[in-house]
């Protein structure tokens, strides 16, 4: 499965959800992509305001998220 980070150069929060989905072990397997929304002004208007959110198929977390929070979605 495909997880995807909506994220942006220079945002302390994306660098803690990266450093967060780094530390799982729960997510070997996982495809990680982080997608830089400054780069598309339709994702820059959707996810701007909430980054960083992870999203995996039709389910989305927007920050804080933790562990917990993580775990629940891929059992989605």
């Amino acid at each position: 499965m495909e997880l995807i980070l909506y994220s942006t150069d220079h945002c302390t929060l994306c660098e803690r959800a990266l450093d967060l989905l780094a530390s799982m072990p729960e997510l070997r397997g996982h495809s990680l992509v982080v997608v830089d929304v400054a780069r598309d002004d339709a994702l820059l208007v959707r996810y701007g305001p909430r980054l960083p959110v992870l999203a995996l198929g039709p389910h989305e977390l927007a920050w804080p998220f933790g562990r917990a929070e993580l775990v629940r979605l891929l059992r989605e």
